[in-house]
């Protein structure tokens, strides 16, 4: 790597292929010294731009417009480099949501298997029938495994006051032995992924 000097109080240097990396530092009695680096990587915008001196001979005009044009780069670096975080952020955010949708999709399609399995299992079976049944439970068993590997859980209905933010009303009943607003009955069963509603549960409730 070779160093060219310029002027007074710069250099230039360039590396072993040919590309060139800047780095020019001059004294200022009045305002210290400063130091410009220009080269490969992101620039380091966690501290003021450096005090960089006058050139010989410059008016005080000059100078002053001089500095209002450094303090205009640098707080359009500032800027740039924010509204980039907040770019980087979004799309982040995005992909993560992308990502959330596609599984809760792909997980709600396989609860209507779960409830046919689950119906299988309700339904009168001779004895003739038994080891289909047990393959059965073992399959539903695996399903709700697989279900809660990923963060699948089924939501409380029977016994708990209406929902409507868990659950859907599909009959209303006058029952003596419940409180009014009471699910007394599930006919479909609801599930949440993670605290996102998957499927509301399809339930029955008490009224006056």
């Amino acid at each position: 790597m070779a160093e060219l000097p310029n002027q007074e109080g710069q250099a230039e240097v360039r590396d072993d292929q040919g590309d060139t990396k800047v780095q020019v530092r001059i004294t200022d009695p009045g305002q210290g010294a400063g130091t410009v680096s220009v080269g490969d990587g992101l620039a380091d915008t966690s501290a003021e731009p450096a005090a960089v001196g006058p050139p010989s001979g410059a008016t005080s005009e000059e100078i002053e417009e001089l500095r209002k044009e450094r303090d205009g780069f640098y707080e359009r670096l500032l800027r740039k480099t924010a509204e980039f975080e907040n770019y980087r952020k979004r799309v982040e955010r995005e992909r993560r949501e992308q990502a959330d949708y596609a599984a809760a999709n792909l997980l709600r399609s396989l609860l209507p298997l779960v409830d046919s399995l689950e119906r299988a299992l309700g339904a009168e079976a001779s004895p003739e029938a038994e080891p289909y049944r047990k393959g059965v439970e073992i399959i539903h068993r695996q399903m709700l495994d697989l279900l809660q590997k990923n963060g699948v859980t089924p939501i409380e209905a029977v016994g708990t006051e209406f929902d409507p933010h868990l659950h859907e009303a599909v009959i209303h009943e006058v029952s003596p032995d419940h409180p009014e607003g009471q699910v007394i009955a599930e006919l479909q069963r609801g599930y949440r992924l993670g605290e996102r509603l998957l499927r509301p549960a399809l339930v029955k409730v008490a009224k006056a």
